[in-house]
């Protein structure tokens, strides 16, 4: 006989089974069937933690947001400089990436980017990821350029990103991490002081 969950473990379990449904299908190409079965629940427990499709797909990114959020703040917390930062930084992006296909095409896949709702989620974890970045970029420039120089950033990890996850082989998120850093780090060092 099995343990029944509770419900926090339940509600856990329904948005890690959910994010690989809506990372295979879509919002508009999976349904909540979709997700009652995969997750091995009912239509009636899936409602008893989400009210709607879209308020489930609503808490998944941002679930998903602050696990990519918190593994690069872990990652970066002990960094001593600038350019430690950066490496660091974008390594725990990389490894996020590797470790969840799913969560990066839920994130950063069109599914997302169709819908206003949905795309001003992930912009705003984008706009945070930035606003992370932008005070460790130690370069004596106004804050507003310093802002669009961490969305760079951002957009850097992002492009990368996508053409890896687009090729579908296995990378080396360190190797990629290493290479992507150096090139961040080097054009953060050739900006000029205004």
């Amino acid at each position: 006989m099995s343990q029944r969950l509770s419900a926090p473990a339940r509600r856990e379990q329904i948005l890690d089974v959910a994010l690989e449904v809506f990372a295979n299908a879509g919002f508009h190409g999976a349904s909540m069937n979709d997700v009652a079965d995969a997750a091995g629940v009912t239509k009636p427990v899936l409602y008893q933690h989400f009210d709607s499709k879209r308020d489930l797909y609503q808490a998944l990114i941002a679930e998903v947001g602050n696990r990519l959020r918190n593994n690069i703040a872990k990652a970066t917390a002990e960094a001593t400089d600038g350019k430690s930062t950066t490496e660091l930084g974008f390594r725990a992006y990389f490894r996020w990436v590797a470790e969840d296909h799913d969560g990066f095409r839920l994130l950063f896949g069109s599914g997302s980017r169709r819908d206003d709702e949905f795309n001003d989620a992930v912009r705003q974890i984008t706009a945070d990821s930035a606003q992370a970045i932008a005070p460790l970029i130690a370069v004596d420039i106004d804050e507003s350029h310093r802002k669009t120089l961490a969305h760079a950033l951002v957009g850097l990890a992002e492009g990368a990103s996508r053409r890896l996850v687009e090729l579908g082989d296995e990378f080396d998120p360190d190797e990629i991490a290493a290479e992507v850093s150096a090139l961040a780090w080097a054009g953060l060092r050739a900006v000029s002081p205004k």
